[in-house]
């Protein structure tokens, strides 16, 4: 399953909204340096759909993000 997610680093406290199903909008607190925000976006997309196998596929440096979640 594909996931798209735009990132909103830097943020004061975490937020995760979906806006559609399979659109969600995430307030991090990391910054976007040293790859800090996406290595958080993962955990909490393994939290949230319970599996390990979470990958990131496309904007690894752009805010918009696409991951492979599960199989």
């Amino acid at each position: 399953m594909y996931i798209h997610v735009k990132v909103i680093p830097g943020s004061k406290k975490e937020e995760v909204t979906e806006s559609k199903p399979g659109y969600f909008i995430m307030k991090i607190k990391e910054k976007a340096e040293r790859n800090m925000a996406n290595e958080r976006v993962i955990k909490i997309l393994q939290d949230k759909f319970s599996t390990k196998n979470v990958r990131l596929i496309n904007g690894h440096q752009s805010p918009s993000k696409l991951f492979s979640v599960g199989d």
